[in-house]
């Protein structure tokens, strides 16, 4: 018994007395610290008290896709943590090669009398997927939040990073450096966020004055990243700009095996900003995403949509922040020839 105070007590970060009163129905704790015990009980895997059972934990979903990118757990960490706050439990769902599928996971959540759910890196940024399970969850009026951009027949409420921004504050720094051949590397054609990307280096490179850059596009990993960027460095580029940090270090790959240095030869700035991005060589210049405040604003809008709270179905746009590492230095003189190879 005392163990178990001592568990909980530290999940919630109350006192053990709190945490006994709870248990004993004693009053003198706030609505939210009992249903925040009550939550922790359930995740730490402990039988609730007789009088107690009754009233079951609230459960939230969290879809992500695989974890392999750094960002997606850590964002799992932020919107997980803010859940139990409220008192809720995360029921996380990721989706894996061979898998159950987005739309086999909200089937289970639905079979499970979820609160509402919370959507990342999903469908819903894909044009041409399928979104047929998004629009059931919009008929059924269950709270849902996306994490990023999505497409424009999807009316839930979404909190993204600016990519806009994201891309200006890339591409002012490589030009600032004296880059004038830039490649940037997206995601798939028709994934929204790099659609956004594109249009922003457009821009900006019209605004510039610089002559049209180089895109190439991958899916979202190493080895996607140093496929296309073979093509971009033997079209002479400088500098590469990649929509994610796996990309990036794939770039950076590419570069090396093709007989050339980061940033020497050729700099590279990734987006996310995820961890151990400060311990690769060279360390990794990129675009932060500002995680903390997107997860933190996510479960917000979810719980304020489970308490009957009005809330916007506007996108709320989160400013990033450039990072500037080693993997970006001058270009060098005379740079921007075709690579033989």
């Amino acid at each position: 018994m005392t163990r178990r105070l001592a568990e909980v007590a530290k999940k919630v970060g109350v006192s053990e007395a709190t945490v006994s009163r709870v248990l004993n129905g004693k009053p003198g704790v706030s609505d939210a610290t009992r249903a925040a015990v009550l939550t922790a009980l359930d995740v730490l895997g402990y039988e609730r008290p007789t009088q107690l059972r009754g009233e079951r934990a609230r459960l939230v979903g969290l879809v992500l896709p695989e974890l392999g990118n750094p960002i997606f757990p850590a964002l799992a960490e932020v919107v997980g943590g803010a859940l139990a706050q409220r008192g809720f439990t995360p029921v996380l769902c990721t989706r894996t090669a061979g898998g159950l599928s987005e739309s086999d996971y909200v089937e289970m959540l639905l079979e499970q009398q979820v609160s509402g759910v919370v959507f990342a890196g999903g469908h819903y940024m894909e044009a041409d997927a399928p979104h047929e399970h998004y629009l059931r969850l919009l008929d059924i009026g269950l709270p849902v939040v996306l994490v990023n951009a999505a497409s424009d027949n999807l009316d839930f409420p979404r909190v993204s990073t600016d990519d806009a921004v994201a891309v200006e504050q890339a591409f002012s720094h490589l030009v600032s450096l004296g880059h004038e051949r830039l490649g940037i590397v997206l995601g798939p054609d028709d994934h929204i966020p790099s659609r956004r990307k594109l249009a922003a280096i457009n821009a900006a490179a019209e605004k510039a004055g610089l002559a049209e850059v180089a895109v190439e596009h991958a899916m979202f990993s190493l080895e996607g990243g140093q496929a296309v960027t073979n093509r971009l460095i033997r079209l002479g580029v400088t500098g590469i700009i990649c929509a994610s940090d796996p990309l990036a270090l794939g770039a950076i790959r590419a570069v090396r095996r093709m007989g050339m240095s980061v940033p020497e030869d050729v700099s590279v700035v990734g987006f996310d900003d995820s961890n151990f991005m400060n311990c690769t060589n060279p360390p990794l210049t990129t675009v932060r995403q500002p995680i903390e405040a997107i997860g933190r604003a996510a479960v917000t809008l979810l719980v304020n949509q489970i308490d009957g709270t009005p809330v916007t179905a506007e996108e709320l746009l989160y400013e990033p922040e450039l990072v500037v590492r080693g993997s970006t230095g001058p270009a060098r003189i005379g740079a921007g020839v075709g690579v033989a190879v």
